[in-house]
């Protein structure tokens, strides 16, 4: 019988190999599932079929008045993020959203983009839209929805720290890019589930006309609109790693 004898310089090596292996399993795990990372509510964990419709109002007001109409045919109330600068131009239009019952809530001053502005400017940028959101309709807001969808944890946080939901979205109509009517209302249909919050525009060419083919289509699949400040959760919640806002209560039990 062999009786293998290693030294201490062997053993030494072998003990340094496999720290080195622990060691890189460890970080490998960590680059995976990544450090932990503030999002925006993409979407809502709903038991029912609640989901909310919602407008980017930047650019100019000329659909307004035919946009009211057929939400107002398909009992529709929807959320409205405009611009600060957008408010100021088109106080008329914003009064006449607030009025027909629609949500108006902060989606910038200026439409900047915020990933390259410091947390205190983000507030006070965000404070500018809501102060001329609320004295035009007399009502405060508590949602924020950064331009071009484009944030950070800076950006998140910002809205934490001072009370505010950061809001994204799970279903992008892509009207802005002039799609036909058919093509948007397709899109928005097919993604479409409980709890979904639809990003849709004023001042293109087709919103409107696509409106009347996914209104009635989401109606008769049972979905039910109402604003995002009534579809988001307002306590006892977490956000997920995809964006979707759920019960701690729920999922606790």
């Amino acid at each position: 019988m062999k009786i293998i004898l290693f030294g201490k310089k062997f053993l030494l090596i072998i003990a340094l190999v496999l720290a080195g292996l622990i060691l890189a399993s460890f970080w490998a795990s960590r680059t995976v599932s990544g450090p932990s990372k503030s999002l925006p509510i993409y979407c809502v964990d709903r038991d029912d079929t609640a989901i909310s419709l919602t407008f980017d109002c930047a650019w100019n007001d000329d659909d307004i008045d035919d946009i009211i109409t057929v939400l107002d045919k398909y009992n529709c109330v929807s959320t409205f993020f405009v611009v600060g600068d957008w408010a100021e131009k088109y106080p008329e239009s914003v009064k006449k959203l607030s009025e027909a019952g629609h949500e108006i809530s902060n989606h910038s001053y200026n439409h900047a983009h915020y990933t390259s502005l410091s947390k205190e400017k983000m507030k006070y940028d965000m404070d500018k839209c809501d102060k001329i959101i609320e004295e035009l309709t007399g009502k405060k807001n508590n949602l924020f929805r950064a331009p071009y969808g484009d944030y950070n944890s800076d950006v998140v946080n910002a809205c934490i720290e001072t009370g505010r939901f950061c809001m994204q979205w799970d279903v992008d109509s892509l009207d802005w890019k002039d799609l036909t009517a058919k093509d948007i209302s397709n899109r928005v249909i097919l993604k479409t589930k409980a709890g979904s919050i639809i990003l849709m525009h004023n001042g293109t060419p087709n919103t409107h006309s696509a409106l009347q083919l996914i209104l009635p289509e989401l109606a008769k699949k049972g979905f039910k609109f109402v604003p995002v400040s009534q579809l988001v959760l307002k306590e006892n919640y977490a956000i997920d790693h995809t964006g979707k806002q759920y019960s701690t209560t729920q999922k606790a039990e």
